[in-house]
């Protein structure tokens, strides 16, 4: 047989024929900067949404180190107005044994909350529930040190568990849930602590401005609690229909989050559960009071601690606002302390024993997250 001749390929004449079907054969090429119809345009599309997204990845982690930062150094100017030598007095008094005993016994109640969230996951593997207690932790700890409080720790909670591999829509609904379940823990704590401050005070001539004081808190951590409950699907549907018209793939993402969200709320028992684990974590934040005060060689009942324990929480739900609840702690101590005989100095030396805690948590748990930060920031 002879040998046949293979026709040389004219790669300018196949380039210019590609080009003309690509152009020619589809006008939405030329119509909308996002058409996928051909190999080139697709690759190209795909390389811009990556791009944006790494560009937003990065500056996201830069604005969270930098947020850091300055809640690091706003906390710090806060303290040094409580008064460094203060707090250090207090850890003298507790032995460094002791503080470490009351850090410690946090970790426990942080462990009761991030299972109470891992609950509210159904699905969720039970490897991940230390990606929930370390997702918990960082909230708690930036709930502490950042200058936004409560909305600060969300932000960082949620981003923490999701770099444990949790699906977001997951990670944001059943943060949503979580809040819902928590906050009705602590209106039946606050409901028991104002009820025992309202016999204490019935029994005191000069009682009554406290009481209404109470009330007051109680009522606004009744509001929170309702406008949180009934609003948050009516305002993920509202969200969702004001993003499609601006960012189509938003309204999707909220949308799932809805739909994640009314999936969890369909596991009843489920949620009892994690109210029961966070009823028990209310409980034990007082007993921690208790621990605190025992270390510090104040003699006084479980009972009394708990009770105050519930009326300062009461009073931070409805200051959420400020940083910490610094200055605002200290006072509800030295107001409500007194009345289950817990002697003035004794409860100062209470909330600055919290005070060394919480930065003792807090702090390095956000040092340590911030390095992940900033190597995420480098890498991309």
């Amino acid at each position: 047989m002879g040998d046949v001749k293979r026709p040389k390929l004219d790669l300018a004449a196949m380039q210019q024929y590609r080009g003309s079907l690509h152009k020619g054969g589809s006008k939405c090429c030329e119509e909308n900067s996002t058409c996928d119809c051909h190999p080139k345009c697709a690759l190209q599309n795909a390389t811009q949404q990556m791009t944006s997204t790494s560009n937003r990845a990065r500056w996201l982690n830069l604005a969270a180190i930098l947020v850091t930062v300055l809640g690091l150094g706003i906390t710090i100017a806060l303290v040094a107005a409580v008064g460094f030598d203060d707090v250090l007095g207090v850890l003298r008094r507790m032995g460094s044994l002791g503080f470490l005993a009351y850090t410690a016994f946090s970790f426990v109640i942080l462990a009761v909350l991030g299972m109470a969230w891992f609950v509210l996951a159904p699905g969720e593997s039970y490897p991940r529930i230390s990606g929930f207690f370390w997702a918990r932790l960082m909230r708690e700890a930036a709930t502490d040190v950042l200058p936004f409080s409560q909305f600060g720790g969300i932000v960082v909670g949620a981003r923490a568990l999701t770099t444990q591999g949790v699906p977001q829509p997951m990670v944001y609904a059943s943060m949503i849930a979580d809040q819902t379940a928590e906050l009705m823990a602590q209106l039946a704590y606050t409901l028991y602590g104002v009820g025992v401050l309202a016999i204490v005070l019935s029994r005191t001539p000069t009682g009554g401005d406290l009481l209404y004081l109470a009330i007051g808190g109680l009522g606004v951590s009744i509001a929170i609690i309702a406008a949180f409950a009934f609003a948050q699907r009516p305002l993920l549907v509202l969200a969702a229909r004001i993003g499609g018209t601006i960012l189509p793939q938003s309204a999707i993402a909220l949308a799932s989050v809805h739909e994640t969200l009314s999936a969890i709320y369909s596991h009843r028992k489920r949620l009892i559960l994690a109210f029961l684990l966070h009823s028990l974590a209310w409980v034990a934040s007082g007993a921690g009071g208790w621990i605190a005060l025992h270390l510090l060689g104040v003699p006084i009942s479980v009972g009394s601690v708990i009770v105050i324990e519930s009326l300062i929480f009461t009073l931070r739900t409805a200051a959420f606002m400020v940083p910490g609840a610094i200055g605002l702690q200290e006072g509800a101590y030295l107001l409500i302390g007194p009345l289950f005989g817990l002697p003035p100095e004794a409860a100062l030396a209470l909330s600055l024993a919290k005070r060394a805690r919480d930065l003792a948590i807090g702090v390095p748990a956000m040092i340590i997250w911030q390095l992940g930060e900033g190597r995420a920031l480098v890498k991309g």
